[in-house]
């Protein structure tokens, strides 16, 4: 046995080629077997005691997992050198690709700490009062500076030094010449370490003209689909410089608001007397909210004694404080409203146009047919069952109103408009003036 391998070799000797093929591809089979044993053993060990310390969530970061591809990267650039036959510039190239992939690999690896570092301060119950984020983000960019001149020095076997030279005069061509595409580049890294905006987004930014969802995120420009199917393409600088608002949080959130008022007649607020309460008492939604209200109202004027016999000085309830507790519990027990986010019924301040009831609540659909189906459903509802209040809508008088009110005067024998007298309708010229 000893014999016949010594004569393999000897046979292997006489075809260097050979040789040289068989030895690169045992050294690709130590890389990748490297690999496996530190994936699977060591990287999956190392997961398992993170998931028995209750720090899995550190996973997502793949701190282990990039660490772990330094290992096939330098069994292959230790391993070139003992591949017989290989010429000198293909060595050289194996250890520089090895060495860069090695940077890279570090660099990624120290973000991804970084990162970590950010999650267990957030932890802190203080941490909103001052975020680390944005200092973090500043040492990335100087590792992967430092990474990028590495990896280029490493590539191409020469000092860092050299190119830190020549970095000064170099950069300050580069910005001359591609300005906007630097501005660019710095904006989309922005964009996208902050996760300003992602591809289907609904987008608004009212001073560009552009409200409509995102289709394309590229290096100049992102391209918005308005409602209206026009597409704006804006500079994505544009989304680092200028104020927009993101609708996703809405989307996520499993809710969209509703906030609207009705504007209501003043002069139709009104005390309710003994028998339009015994009218409201016929509604399902209100029989609790009037039983209760009357208990706390005659508890109250029980304490006033002899002054209580003046309507005046007593508590009494009011058609619109009705009106307003009739709208929550109807938007309460609502089947499209969602019940878990901010619900008010509330008055505004008093306006020209008449009251403001506004109603505050949130869909539980943000589909925009839904929500404006389910929005008008509630208006619809409201206002027909106002008169049941003795309550009005606000509305300022139209043409029918003025001709209603002219056939009134004129059926009651009254001028609809005032008389004037011949002298003074008659125009009068320039010189009378």
């Amino acid at each position: 046995m000893t014999d016949e391998f010594a004569g393999w070799l000897a046979w292997l000797r006489t075809h260097p080629e050979l040789q040289t093929l068989l030895a690169c591809a045992a050294l690709v089979f130590a890389a990748w077997l490297s690999n496996w044993i530190v994936k699977r053993i060591l990287v999956r060990g190392l997961y398992s005691l993170l998931r028995h310390a209750r720090d899995a969530q550190l996973q997502d970061f793949g701190v282990i997992k990039r660490l772990s591809n330094i290992v096939p990267a330098l069994v292959l650039s230790i391993g070139i050198n003992a591949v017989p036959g290989l010429p000198e510039a293909a060595v050289t190239v194996v250890k520089n690709v090895c060495g860069g992939f090695i940077v890279l690999t570090i660099a990624l690896a120290v973000a991804a700490v970084l990162d970590i570092i950010n999650l267990l301060y957030q932890r802190r119950a203080d941490a909103y009062l001052h975020p680390i984020k944005g200092y973090l983000q500043v040492v990335k960019i100087v590792i992967y500076a430092i990474a990028t001149i590495l990896i280029i020095a490493t590539l191409i076997d020469r000092s860092p030094l050299i190119l830190l030279s020549g970095l000064g005069a170099m950069a300050a061509v580069l910005m001359l010449i591609f300005q906007d595409t630097l501005l660019s580049l710095v904006a989309s890294v922005q964009i996208t370490s902050n996760d300003l905006i992602r591809v289907g987004d609904w987008v608004e930014m009212p001073q560009l003209n552009a409200d409509g969802d995102v289709i394309d995120i590229a290096l100049h420009t992102v391209k918005i689909q308005n409602w209206d199917k026009t597409i704006t393409s804006i500079p994505t600088k544009r989304f680092i410089t200028d104020s927009f608002k993101n609708w996703r949080g809405m989307q996520e959130s499993g809710g969209r608001r509703i906030k609207r008022a009705i504007y209501l007649d003043q002069q139709s607020v009104h005390f309710l007397d003994a028998e339009e309460r015994k009218h409201l008492y016929r509604f399902n939604l209100l029989e609790e909210y009037l039983t209760e209200k009357r208990k706390e109202i005659d508890a109250w004027n029980e304490k006033l004694a002899e002054r209580g016999q003046e309507p005046v000085n007593t508590r009494r309830v009011t058609n619109i404080g009705t009106f307003r507790a009739y709208v929550e519990r109807y938007l309460r027990s609502h089947p499209g409203i969602h019940q878990n986010m901010t619900l008010i019924v509330r008055q505004l301040a008093l306006t020209a146009d008449g009251l403001p009831l506004e109603i505050y609540c949130f869909t539980n659909t943000v589909g925009w047919v839904q929500y404006e189906a389910i929005q008008s459903d509630i208006f619809d509802h409201l206002l027909a069952i106002l008169p049941e209040f003795g309550l009005r809508v606000f509305q300022h008088p139209s043409g029918a109103d003025m001709r209603s009110w002219c056939e009134g005067l004129q059926t009651r024998g009254e001028p609809s408009l005032p008389h004037l007298e011949p002298e003074q309708t008659r125009v009068r010229e320039p010189d009378q003036l």
